[in-house]
């Protein structure tokens, strides 16, 4: 089935039901990254690499300010270099969401 078909059905939902097809779809997405994942009440609820308390925001922001991902993976030990590929995607695809997560903490 195509979108375009799913459309009318879509359309035809109640708001509780758009809001459950919108997780479900939000928790689709994040098979893109396995290794990222957002849990609300740690780190405010960035994205972190999966099972740690480290943000991609902080490795995105660690990166540009000239630290070498083998220098990333000294400093961070539990992350793997898969990690950091899945950190630069994410951080790729969701632009703005690093952007404002590096500001805000710049600005603590």
């Amino acid at each position: 089935m195509t979108l375009k078909e799913l459309q009318p059905q879509l359309l035809a939902l109640t708001p509780e039901e758009k809001a459950q097809a919108i997780q479900f779809l939000a928790q689709s997405l994040s098979n893109f990254w396995p290794r990222i994942q957002k849990t609300p009440g740690v780190c405010g609820g960035d994205a972190c690499i999966r099972q740690t308390r480290i943000p991609v925001w902080v490795l995105v922001n660690a990166s540009r300010l000239g630290i070498s991902e083998a220098e990333l993976l000294e400093d961070y030990p539990t992350v793997r270099a898969t990690d950091l590929a899945n950190a630069w995607a994410y951080a790729d695809a969701y632009p703005d969401e690093i952007e404002t997560a590096i500001r805000q903490n710049e600005e603590n």
